[in-house]
């Protein structure tokens, strides 16, 4: 998913980790000299990575997990969203 400000949202597969299923969300943003970064796990919501996102970017972020974790883990376990056919 990209959103307006060209911040891209990808995600990992399913990663089970001592009986705990998790999905790594990555936020990144081309700026001038490379690209901002923010990593997220789930279901923690844990923060492991923010390269140039602010406070408030990064609050948005979390909204947007937080309504959205459902569908993130639902793709990861089917190795992502299917548009069309071929």
């Amino acid at each position: 998913m990209t959103l307006a400000d060209e911040t891209e949202i990808v995600h990992s597969q399913i990663i089970e980790e001592n009986g705990v299923k998790k999905v790594i969300v990555n936020f990144e943003r081309p700026v001038e000299k490379g690209f901002n970064s923010a990593r997220c796990e789930l279901p923690d919501y844990k923060w492991t990575v923010n390269e140039g996102y602010s406070d408030e970017e990064i609050s948005f972020f979390e909204e947007f997990l937080r309504s959205n974790a459902h569908l993130l883990y639902k793709y990861a376990e089917v190795g992502g969203i299917q548009i069309g056919s071929r």
